[in-house]
């Protein structure tokens, strides 16, 4: 018969499971698995692992850098991102000048054809339009030039027949380096064009008027209405070319400026009588 000692210390080992038999206290929690967090829940999800397999490690590597470089400088974009971000103040300057540029000449297009507001006036623009044309110029100066008897009205005309295919020259290079197209209400009915003519910018009528306006005003000796009606000459030529449809308003300004340029060079070159009688005497 056991003691009842025996029995109180075997009914205490089998009710406290944290003593062994020897006695000693044994730690059950460490052998137990820990219950698990939020996260770790997460991780162990199927969805979230597919998830994360599928981020490519380049993904990932620019996802840290772009988070390195964004706290490197304090929260800012890249320069690069700003700049793209930030457009330049000159191409929206230029945006809005075409824009404003191509309305207008559209708004102010009135000749464009018969069926236009002012459409019954076509025909004077087109008189005035062949009167800026080139051909009539360089013949007109070389007659002029055959039937001067003077040496003085000999250079001035040739120089004026000189000034007259230098406009031609440099008219066809810029018009053929910025390739610009004619306005779309535009009807392709001018007076004797050339490859060329199929650009607008710049317009060639106005660098010519221009460009003769200055020089008829300094070499002739003209009266005060005839100076005014010259200025008044050029105007109207600049102006038709707009009314007609041919250009748009910054080819006609353009043109305007370069044709009072053209006169600079003009004169830069300009050949005297001593030149013209040697040029003469070579020929005859």
């Amino acid at each position: 018969m056991s003691s009842p000692k025996a029995k109180n210390s075997g009914g205490r080992s089998g009710s406290s499971p944290g003593i062994g038999g020897n006695g000693r206290y044994e730690f059950m929690s460490l052998n137990r698995r820990p219950p698990q967090t939020l996260l770790q829940r997460q991780g162990s999800d199927p969805t979230s692992a597919r998830l994360r397999a599928s981020e490519s490690p380049t993904r990932r590597r620019g996802s840290g850098s772009s988070n390195a470089s964004t706290s490197s400088t304090g929260g800012q974009l890249p320069e690069e991102d700003c700049m793209r971000l930030n457009p330049s103040i000159v191409s929206i300057a230029l945006s809005s000048l075409l824009a404003t540029d191509l309305w207008l000449s559209k708004r102010l297009g009135v000749c464009a054809c018969e069926d236009s507001s002012w459409g019954s006036i076509r025909p004077l623009m087109k008189l005035i339009e062949i009167s800026g044309h080139g051909i009539p110029w360089l013949v007109g100066a070389a007659y002029c030039l055959y039937k001067s008897d003077s040496a003085a009205g000999q250079e001035v005309m040739l120089n004026l027949l000189m000034a007259l295919v230098l406009d031609l020259i440099l008219v066809g290079i810029v018009k053929a380096v910025v390739r610009r197209r004619r306005p779309s209400h535009n009807r392709m009915d001018m007076f004797a064009t050339f490859s060329v003519d199929r650009y607008s910018f710049p317009s060639g009528h106005a660098t010519r008027a221009a460009m003769c306006a200055r020089f008829l005003l300094a070499h002739l000796v003209l009266a005060a209405p005839l100076r005014v009606l010259v200025v008044l000459w050029a105007t109207l030529v600049g102006f038709s070319r707009v009314l007609l449809g041919r250009h748009n308003v910054t080819d006609v300004a353009f043109g305007f400026g370069m044709g009072y340029c053209q006169y600079n060079l003009v004169e830069a070159l300009w050949m005297s009588s001593a030149t013209l009688n040697g040029l003469m005497g070579q020929f005859t």
